[in-house]
């Protein structure tokens, strides 16, 4: 679906190698600020446990999760949204990602550099967001200087952008970030057509070293905290572990991760909680020749989710037999569902729902 979310921060706190590790795509990582001056972008997959229990049931030759793309941006500094260090450059790769995953730094090392002195997790946070609230401002208030004039012939339309636009321009004078504004539907959709980048959803990473995997720290908890408070996600991991795990073959990895009383690496749960926060849905397909994961966007009806795997699916779709993947492990086939009537069929106004099984029937 080309949605895509974007790693930033500041320099040096772990952006690049969590990178490396979350896509073995070999973006440089150093102890020095402004180590990645391009956008690298990798494709990341989904792990998702359901594909597995279908597996189980129906034989296959291959197994195809979904996955989320993520860009490495490089590091912002204080006086970014001004042009400082290479500000105007990242306020531009970041206006073209679909969500945010700030990296914040909740480790002390001596050996690695923090471009601040110390390690504050909330100075960072709010270093950040000032920037991105300060670029916002200028392209809000250039935003209400055109609706202003546009608004005097009577335009109502006009008048309409206008007011959220003054709205907007008084909440980033406060340092308030547009995500956190009380908007109204129609005002969210001015909003959202502004470009805005605190518009965007955050997803906190908290990077910590390994004894941060055993014991949640103050540090974590503070970050924990204003997620909270803003209705945005948190998550922890541990850059250089991950970075450890992504270089061992399956084997090693099981054993690596035993040892560290994980269930699974972070970066599976960071990849889960990315495509949540972009807002995406998965749905399957199951046969003899593959198993698939699929992305759509929550709400959308059978022909939209049809269209994911090809436009004829979608402009010729007749109807969808679904099933659920619960009722498919309990009953051990897809023939045995169709026995007791688990196997249904759906039309046009179906909205497919997260893990459904879909087979689609269309005219070409």
């Amino acid at each position: 679906m080309a949605l895509q979310a974007g790693i930033v921060g500041l320099p040096n706190v772990g952006k690049s190698t969590l990178f490396n590790a979350l896509t073995a795509a070999g973006a440089e990582s150093a102890n020095y600020p402004f180590c990645t001056i391009e956008p690298n972008t990798g494709v990341v997959p989904v792990h998702d446990a359901r594909l597995a229990q279908l597996q189980s049931v129906i034989e296959t030759q291959k197994v195809i999760p979904t996955s989320v793309e993520i860009v490495d941006i490089a590091g912002l500094v204080r006086g970014a949204s001004k042009g400082e260090g290479l500000g105007n450059q990242f306020l531009g790769n970041i206006r073209g990602v679909d969500a945010v995953l700030h990296v914040v730094r909740c480790f002390a090392d001596d050996d690695v550099v923090h471009v601040e002195g110390s390690v504050d997790p909330l100075r960072d946070m709010e270093t950040i967001e000032i920037e991105l609230v300060l670029a916002d401002l200028e392209s809000a208030q250039r935003r209400l200087d055109r609706f202003t004039k546009n608004s005097k012939s009577g335009d109502k339309e006009a008048s309409f952008h206008r007011d959220v636009a003054a709205k907007l321009v008084e909440m980033f004078a406060e340092g308030t970030p547009a995500r956190l504004g009380d908007w109204s539907e129609e005002e969210w959709l001015s909003v959202v057509e502004a470009q805005l980048i605190t518009s965007k959803p955050v997803l906190y990473v908290c990077n910590v070293d390994e004894a941060g995997l055993d014991k949640e720290d103050a540090l974590v908890a503070l970050v924990r905290e204003r997620a909270l408070v803003e209705n945005s996600g948190c998550v922890v991991i541990c850059g250089q572990v991950e970075a450890e795990i992504s270089e061992l073959d399956t084997e090693d990895k099981a054993e690596f991760l035993a040892d560290l009383g994980l269930a699974e690496p972070g970066l599976h749960r960071l990849a889960r909680a990315t495509y949540s926060l972009l807002g995406l849905k998965t749905y399957f397909t199951a046969g003899p020749k593959e198993i698939r994961a699929w992305t759509y966007r929550d709400g959308w009806l059978a022909p939209q989710c049809a269209g994911v795997i090809h436009t004829d699916f979608e402009r010729g779709f007749i109807r969808a037999e679904v099933f659920s993947i619960g009722d498919l492990l309990e009953h051990g086939s897809e023939a045995a569902l169709k026995t007791v009537g688990k196997l249904r069929v759906e039309g046009k106004a179906y909205a497919v729902q997260d893990g459904d099984v879909m087979h689609f029937r269309f005219n070409v």
